[in-house]
């Protein structure tokens, strides 16, 4: 079994005041730091209703390769709530093509929203089937660099540990978090409805899942050790917008 590789996850220090600054993970601190969203390490469970074909084809990220429209819509049926994600693709055109289709294939459907940290972030993104998770592991994008887009309020941004590290796990800002835009994040897609249900996603377990136990064991872990952790019902792509449709709510 591969060794998790979260060993260059960035510890994020001083949320209380003004600027925050980043810091190594592996540094020692007085206190424990929250960390930036990272892309490794963590999961969500699985798609428990996806028919054998189409979890075979999740199985083979290789073969999920469309390419996204210039603008589409996401939906996401949530246990707290319904809201909606209007993607760009001239703001991150890797990561914007990714999130199509993991959208469209499935792949967000059951899965938990397992790293909550109010006034920063909530995370997702990895299947809670683990060998479905497994092949997407090391299915790493390039960089979207530089950022064209600001973490601000309801942006939505893929996680990453370090170059070339981003695979399934997206982020959704909670509040602005302009420090993380020189720092590998580039948005590539905006909350324009139910950010209200997003900020209602439960907190209470915040950091507390075990992101190598949840890579393993996926939601059998998550569901009986964390069981109020809110979740997606299902995601689907919706057509693109007719106007600009910018802006959170």
């Amino acid at each position: 079994m591969r060794q998790v590789r979260s060993i260059t996850m960035i510890a994020v220090a001083a949320m209380l005041g003004a600027q925050m600054t980043l810091v190594s993970a592996q540094q020692k601190k007085p206190a424990p730091k929250p960390a930036a969203p990272s892309g490794r390490g963590s999961a969500t469970p699985a798609a428990s209703t996806l028919s054998p074909a189409a979890k075979a084809k999740l199985k083979n990220p290789a073969a999920l390769k469309d390419v996204a429209p210039a603008e589409f819509r996401a939906s996401f049926d949530t246990s707290a709530g319904p809201f909606v994600v209007l993607v760009h693709r001239a703001w991150a055109p890797k990561g914007a093509d990714r999130f199509y289709n993991l959208v469209k294939y499935g792949f967000f459907d059951n899965c938990r929203f397992f790293r909550v940290l109010p006034n920063f972030m909530v995370q997702f993104g990895i299947n809670g089937d683990p060998t479905i998770q497994a092949p997407w592991r090391d299915a790493n994008l390039k960089e979207d660099d530089p950022a064209t887009q600001s973490n601000k309020r309801g942006m939505i941004t893929f996680a990453t540990a370090g170059p070339r590290s981003r695979t399934t796990q997206v982020f959704i800002n909670f509040k602005d978090n302009a420090f993380l835009d020189s720092q590998g994040f580039a948005p590539f897609g905006e909350v324009v409805s139910g950010m209200e249900a997003v900020e209602k996603i439960n907190a209470e377990y915040k950091e507390l899942p075990k992101q190598e136990v949840i890579q393993r064991q996926g939601n059998a872990y998550l569901t009986k050790q964390f069981p109020r952790l809110d979740y997606i019902r299902k995601a689907t792509i919706q057509k693109p917008p007719a106007g600009p449709g910018r802006g959170v709510k």
